[in-house]
């Protein structure tokens, strides 16, 4: 039996790409531009999409469900008049999400699809996978989120804009910045999944917006499960990835990430693999 047979296959193995791509530094963009090519699935659509980001969303509020909670007792303090440092880390993740807010909305209305072509995805897994590697190498293991100001905020900010390239990586370069910057690997891979809270809300929110426009609301069962299986796989996802980085370096990602794009690379210009359309 073809695994395009199965039923429901698609959304399985789509929520488990989304949702471990999504926190580890290989690109959740580029992966499902290639996973549905590699087997001949149709586009998922919008409710599908939204249903993705919506589990990713729930993964990384469970994860730092603590980091949430002082950051909703801050504001609550604040709305009172008095002032609370828990808010601090909720100016910096708005001061880092501006910038790709920004782009995001322009890109969205008039690049459309230009970006997704394979040989940019494997130039960006390749060479924003070398920056990253250089950058973990360099970068000093000093800072903690403590010290974070709000122009390294905007500084990582406006690195998170190149993840708009497919094969970059949203979480790859938001840390490859961070490590640049100084902060240690768990600091930086914590910012940069605190910061995916406004920017999965904000691209969850446009995305359900299209689709209330749409009017297609088909495959709710299905939108479930993609909900369910992605938020399992990403909350698994962030717990390795901050358990691995206590111990370890970027460097198993960086190799998979040059392997892959050399993997593709190939296929476009040596064997010259068919595409499915």
């Amino acid at each position: 039996m073809g695994i395009a047979r199965v039923p429901n296959i698609d959304i399985l193995v789509l929520a488990v790409v989304q949702g471990i791509t999504e926190f580890l530094p290989v690109s959740s963009s580029g992966h499902l531009i290639l996973v549905p090519k590699l087997f001949c699935w149709p586009d998922q659509g919008l409710t599908l999409d939204v249903a993705a980001h919506v589990g990713t969303l729930i993964a990384v509020l469970l994860y730092f469900w603590r980091d949430v909670g002082n950051m909703a007792g801050g504001i609550a303090k604040i709305a009172q008049g008095k002032r609370d440092n828990r808010a601090r880390m909720v100016w910096l993740l708005l001061v880092a999400s501006v910038p790709a807010l920004a782009i995001g909305f322009i890109l969205d209305r008039w690049a459309g699809d230009a970006l997704r072509d394979y040989r940019i995805i494997a130039g960006a897994l390749i060479g924003f996978g070398i920056l990253l590697y250089l950058a973990d190498r360099m970068g000093l293991t000093v800072r903690r989120l403590e010290h974070m100001t709000a122009g390294s905020a905007l500084a990582i900010g406006f690195f998170q804009c190149i993840a708009f390239i497919p094969g970059t990586s949203r979480s790859g370069i938001t840390m490859t910045m961070a490590r640049l910057l100084g902060y240690e690997r768990q600091e930086a891979a914590r910012f940069s999944f605190l910061l995916s809270i406004p920017t999965i809300s904000a691209a969850g929110i446009w995305k359900g917006y299209q689709l209330w426009q749409s009017g297609d609301y088909a495959d709710v069962e299905r939108a479930l499960m993609m909900v369910g299986f992605s938020a399992v796989t990403g909350f698994l996802a962030i717990t390795f990835m901050m358990y691995w980085l206590r111990r370890a370096s970027f460097a198993p990602f960086v190799v998979y990430r040059i392997i892959l794009g050399l993997v593709l690379l190939y296929g476009i210009y040596v064997s010259q693999v068919p595409v499915c359309p």
